[in-house]
């Protein structure tokens, strides 16, 4: 169910001078059929730096969707007392924003560089890390918690380790220790997706928060907020296929929108959208599925050879169609079984690094003798 977007107001917020002036020649000019149609030929955005990073909110009331824990963090700020925290959920969520946002509410721009180490899955975080780097920061001594130009600065650092669930057991095993040892003058933030991959020892140390997969609503919301401040069109079909396809993740949704306006202009279509984001056009995997329900295996062959040939990736066509065939209401839910137990063993022979042309071809199969009630395993007459 997509929600009903009212009309996009456009402002002329935070524009730069080029895009004003060329917006406004634009506007004004005579010649405004020919600019219409060099207008997918001629992006009007300028501007190097990424929405994500422009975009991101700089406290912590403004991480959305997330109120649960933006009104405990909020009364955390109040006191300056953090204890250690645990931030789970989806990637595009809020939670490394969060971070970084309570580490600026606390010390500010002056303080934040020598109180703060910000480390993520780029970096080296081995055990041989967590022994020096790490343990060293954690040990500095800083000076009593005096506010300076309007911030807390308590008196203790704050170590943020990012996609943590990718540290080694042993390099979390060794961090047990120094969380105790200096945690007088230390607190340690720890983000991650997946909180079954941190260590039980580490996780009862610390506050847990987890962040919830973003509304369609919210997205569009903050999607609409971009769009204004940029000048883009963007229609309630569009909107809802950025929804769509970004899963609850808004730094997707804002990073396509990005790489669409550059590419397409200010008017952004749905099938703009689809192109940027490397996603298989819905007709494509619906084309599929429609020559798997007529039981024809050379026409299903045929499209399992033109979706090779355009090299879509086969794990993304089973994703996609695993939402079709739920969807689909006029076969039966033993049928929806077969087909979706196929997937799931492809997906893991995929993962395994099977031929993909074989593998999709294998599932074309299953489908054909699900949707048309042939046994599972064909009978051999000896």
């Amino acid at each position: 169910m997509r929600a009903n977007f009212g009309k996009i107001h456009k402002s002329g917020k935070n524009k730069s001078p080029n895009f004003t002036q060329k917006f406004s020649t634009t506007q004004s000019s005579p010649e405004k059929s020919e600019d219409e149609v060099k207008r997918k030929m001629a992006p009007v955005l300028q501007s190097s730096q990424p929405w994500v990073e422009k975009y991101r909110p700089k406290q912590v009331k403004d991480v959305a969707h997330q109120e649960e824990v933006v009104r405990v963090l909020t009364n955390t700020l109040e006191t300056a007392n953090c204890p250690h925290m645990l931030f789970y959920g989806p990637p595009g969520t809020g939670k490394t924003t969060t971070a970084l946002a309570i580490a600026h509410q606390l010390f500010g721009p002056e303080l934040y560089k020598s109180r703060v180490l910000e480390l993520n899955a780029s970096d080296d975080r081995g055990i041989n890390v967590v022994r020096t780097k790490i343990k060293t920061f954690a040990a500095v001594a800083v000076g009593s918690g005096q506010r300076r130009g309007g911030y807390p600065c308590p008196p203790y650092k704050i170590i943020i380790l990012d996609e943590a669930d990718s540290m080694t057991e042993d390099a979390q095993n060794a961090l047990r220790r120094t969380m105790e040892t200096y945690s007088k003058v230390t607190r340690f933030f720890f983000i991650c997706n997946y909180i079954s991959r941190i260590i039980e020892p580490l996780a009862s140390r610390c506050a847990k928060f987890r962040f919830k997969p973003l509304s369609e609503e919210v997205m569009s919301s903050r999607v609409l907020h971009i769009c204004n401040e940029e000048g883009l069109n963007l229609d309630a079909e569009a909107l809802s296929t950025l929804s769509s396809i970004s899963q609850g993740d808004l730094r997707r949704a804002i990073t396509y929108l990005q790489g669409a306006a550059r590419l397409f202009g200010s008017s952004i279509t749905s099938k703009d959208l689809i192109s940027v984001s490397g996603v298989i056009p819905p007709e494509v995997v619906e084309g599929l599925f429609a020559v798997c329900r007529s039981g024809d295996f050379d026409l299903a062959n045929k499209e399992v050879n033109n979706i090779i040939a355009e090299g879509y990736p086969a794990s993304l066509l089973l994703s996609q169609l695993f939402d079709v065939v739920v969807e689909t209401e006029d076969i039966s839910d033993e049928q929806q079984a077969r087909i979706c137990k196929c997937l799931a063993e492809v997906d893991k022979c995929l993962v395994d690094g099977a031929d993909e042309y074989l593998q999709l071809l294998d599932v074309a199969s299953n489908v054909i003798r699900a949707v048309c009630n042939m046994p599972e395993e064909f009978q051999y007459d000896c």
